[in-house]
């Protein structure tokens, strides 16, 4: 018999072994009420046997119900028992209750461990639980209790939207619906009682962020980013506001050729604290984004013009009417541009004010007038105005523009019956000298001469430096080609200072260190010949006095708030002082070239050439006599009537339009004119601007309301008041003439010049220059519009500005 190897366990082990057992089985008793409440039958009267589970009761209730005193923690209920509690006391706990409670089997309540509020004093085996599971969070959440900055939480918190579009998962945030708070899982869970924490104990409060400290750092961060974009937009205003270039040849900081713009930046940054701190993180390569970079350039440009836009839009829109002024010239890449100016009535303002904003310039490929038509329609669409709101067209002469057939003016009339057309009176003045110069020989042959004296002494430097030697005032100045009414700067020169300029004249035929024979020889021979000669110095105070008497006018109607009624004041008092000038004052210009004749020592006598004798036909009277016409009598009857009749002739001619406006806002112009109609005259006046002002059975005044306006409004109008702006203002302060203020409105609106285009080219020409020719068009609108209308710019908001930047794109965290 083979004996067991297996030993015996003594009988003293086995009993220790049951000893514990049994203790184990006894601690294990009653493990699940941890997570359970005995309530008595009183919470909730209605619950029967079977319904003894009630999820998330109020933890308040619960502890007035049961009328606990014992000590727990701020976040755990009194239904909690702690890990270290002695399970003989719990049993006389459980037993005291039972001895008190009914035989049938009180309801329990469950404990929702996994919300925050009571994790204070969970034991180690709960804490397991949740670490295993991981916190529980409802996705379902849309729209939690508003704090008093009306936020509020939702399960969109629980993600973030990374720039790259990714959604990162922020398993630590847990949400407590019961506190409205979001707290750290882990730090909630596993806090240390030693250290005070937000998103542990307290959670996300009021006017609280997850980080107070980090968010500190990030307004501080913000706050550094908006202020550099300041100082780089102060740049930019700058750059544009004086049609300076922004980029070099490179574009890289403390290079030499990298442009104004980043020139500006690195000054600003020597004495700059924000700008020197940026600048050393640039060089630390301590940020990808430096918004230095030419992108950003254009972007700055496209939000600052498109500010000044917005507001001039908003001008044009409260006026409803406003007229439109167009001229094309081509710009230094051979392009032909179109600049686009509206005229309107700024009412926001006291008095009023007339305004012409420039819109853009407009690249045009088709130049004929179907083709601009098209192009202006598409503008006026794009900036969102009503084509059926034009009052007023104004162009220059050009047969595309103006012309009455097949112009501009004419495609535009076709649509809206109410664009009334003015033809540019600057234009038309500038038109007159030129008729007149060509009216005659002796006119041409006056400035033939002065172009003569100007090329003699700009051909040389050397010459040029004997001219300023002896000619201490005016300089001589060429003719424009264009400008005919400037030609009275060239004829200036020459009628205040005669004596110098024969004197230089001669000097410059006399000068042995000249090489230049014919030169010389031309000088000596415009010296006795030309400005030695008496009709020369005659025709050169006529000249003087017709030419400057245009230019007072021209320069007058190129003011941007000339008004039609002003205009038309100053054209006809101009063709009363022509005609005048040609009925009475040839006998002054005369005695005013004798004397400085005398001066010069030159004759004062009329060249008389030979006298030509017509032959005499055998059928004619023998005894006819010619009549022979003193060389005076001929001077004025071939020179100096023939260009003062043409300059009359010419401004009616061109003027004549004015006269059909006259027609319908004429009595409009004055209190005078007012006045002046009896009512008959006056109610046919308005009923004819009603007329004027209808399309397709609409007008835009009604002429019996319109005569009643009127007719008070002549009775209370002050005597100082004499033009219509003055008229539009009283009625302005009344607020009781609403159909006259159209009227008014209207009138106002109506174009003199195009002067303010004509202005535009010069900015273009600055902006778009033969080493700026590969500008883009977008670039050049928005530069040419913080140029031409920077007075704008000072109501710009800045942080508004920053906050559009900020908004172009998502990658600008900076600002956020």
């Amino acid at each position: 018999m083979v004996k067991s190897l297996r030993k015996e366990t003594p009988g003293h082990d086995k009993r220790i072994k049951q000893k514990k057992d049994l203790a184990f089985k006894e601690s294990q008793r009653g493990a699940l009420d941890r997570f359970v409440v005995k309530l008595p039958p009183t919470i909730v009267p209605n619950l029967t046997e079977n319904e003894n589970v009630v999820p998330n009761l109020d933890r308040d209730e619960i502890c007035n119900d049961l009328e606990l005193t014992q000590n727990v923690h701020e976040e755990v209920p009194n239904i909690v028992v702690n890990e270290n509690e002695n399970i003989s006391d719990r049993e006389d706990i459980c037993r005291d209750d039972i001895e008190c409670e009914p035989p049938l089997s009180p309801p329990r309540v469950h404990v929702d461990i996994y919300d925050p509020r009571y994790w204070g004093s969970l034991d180690t085996n709960s804490r397991d639980l949740l670490v295993e599971k991981g916190p529980l969070r409802d996705p379902n959440i849309k729209k939690g209790p508003k704090d008093k900055r009306s936020r509020y939480f939702s399960s969109t918190c629980f993600t973030r939207i990374l720039p790259n579009g990714e959604e990162y998962d922020r398993k630590w945030l847990v949400y407590s619906k019961e506190l409205d708070k979001v707290f750290c899982f882990c730090c909630k869970l596993f806090k240390n009682s030693s250290r005070i924490c937000g998103l542990s104990n307290e959670g996300l409060k009021i006017n609280d962020t997850i980080d107070k400290h980090l968010q500190r750092h990030i307004n501080e961060d913000r706050e550094h980013w908006k202020q550099v974009l300041k100082r780089i937009i102060s740049v930019v205003k700058y750059l544009s506001i004086h049609n300076l270039a922004f980029r070099g040849t490179n574009e890289k900081v403390y290079e030499i050729s990298n442009g104004n713009f980043l020139g500006l930046i690195e000054m600003i940054a020597e004495w700059d604290p924000v700008m020197k701190e940026h600048m050393r993180r640039i060089k630390n390569n301590e940020i990808q984004y430096n918004y230095l970079s030419s992108k950003i350039q254009n972007e700055l440009i496209d939000l600052l013009a498109s500010k000044i836009k917005s507001a001039i839009i908003q001008k044009i829109k409260a006026a409803q009417y406003f007229s439109i002024l167009l001229d094309c010239t081509p710009d230094a890449s051979h392009q032909e541009q179109m600049s686009l100016i509206i005229r309107c009535v700024d009412t926001s303002e006291s008095p009023i004010k007339i305004q012409e904003y420039f819109m853009r310039f407009l690249k045009v490929v088709d130049t004929t007038a179907q083709g601009l038509f098209d192009v202006l329609k598409s503008v006026l669409k794009d900036l969102d105005l009503d084509i059926n709101n034009i009052r007023g067209q104004g162009y220059d002469n050009g047969a595309n523009m103006s012309g009455c057939k097949n112009g501009v003016q004419k495609k535009l009339l076709d649509v809206n019956p109410r664009a009334m057309y003015t033809p540019c009176g600057a234009h038309c003045l500038n038109l007159t000298p030129l008729d007149m110069a060509r009216s005659c020989k002796g006119a041409t042959d006056f400035f033939e001469t002065l172009n003569q004296i100007y090329k003699i002494f700009s051909a040389s430097t050397k010459r040029w430096d004997i001219f300023k030697e002896y000619v201490k005032g005016y300089t001589v100045k060429p003719l424009s080609d264009t400008r005919w009414e400037s030609h009275i700067e060239s004829v200036k020169a020459v009628r205040f200072q005669i004596f110098d300029i024969r004197k230089v004249l001669l000097k410059v035929g006399d000068n042995g260190d000249d090489k230049d024979t014919a030169a010389k020889f031309k000088a000596k021979n415009l010296a006795k010949h030309s400005v030695g000669n008496f009709e020369f110095l005659l025709s050169m105070v006529i000249w003087y006095d017709l030419l400057n008497a245009v230019n007072l006018v021209s320069k007058s109607l190129q003011f941007k708030d000339m008004l039609i009624d002003d205009a038309m004041r100053q054209v006809k008092g101009l063709l009363k002082y022509f005609q005048n000038y040609r009925d009475k004052e040839f006998g002054k210009a005369l005695t005013t070239a004798k004397d400085i004749a005398n001066q010069l020592g030159v004759e004062a006598d009329f060249h008389v050439g030979r006298i030509i004798h017509r032959t005499q036909f055998f059928d004619e009277i023998g005894n006819c006599e010619e009549t022979v016409q003193s060389a005076e009598e001929s001077f004025r009857t071939k020179f100096f009537l023939q260009i003062v009749d043409q300059a009359i002739s010419s401004l009616e001619r061109r003027f004549e339009q004015y006269k059909a406006c006259d027609d319908i806002f004429g009595f409009l112009f004055s209190s005078d004119t007012l006045n002046s109609m009896d009512d008959d005259q006056l109610k046919a006046r308005c009923d004819n601007l009603e007329a004027a002002l209808r399309h397709e059975e609409v007008s835009d005044i009604d002429a019996n309301d319109l005569f009643g306006e009127l007719k008070v409004l002549r009775e209370l109008l002050p005597m100082e008041i004499t033009t219509a702006a003055g008229i539009f203002n009283f009625i302005k302060r009344q607020d009781s003439f609403p159909i006259t203020s159209i009227a008014y409105r209207v009138l106002l609106t109506i174009p003199v010049t195009v002067a303010s285009a004509e202005r535009s080219f010069s900015k273009l020409n600055i902006l778009k220059s033969f080493l700026r020719t590969t500008m883009a068009q977008e670039r050049l609108n928005g530069l040419a519009m913080i140029s031409i209308e920077h007075s704008l710019l000072d109501d710009v908001d800045i942080d508004s500005l920053i906050d559009d930047f900020a908004a172009v794109n998502s990658r600008r965290l900076n600002f956020r």
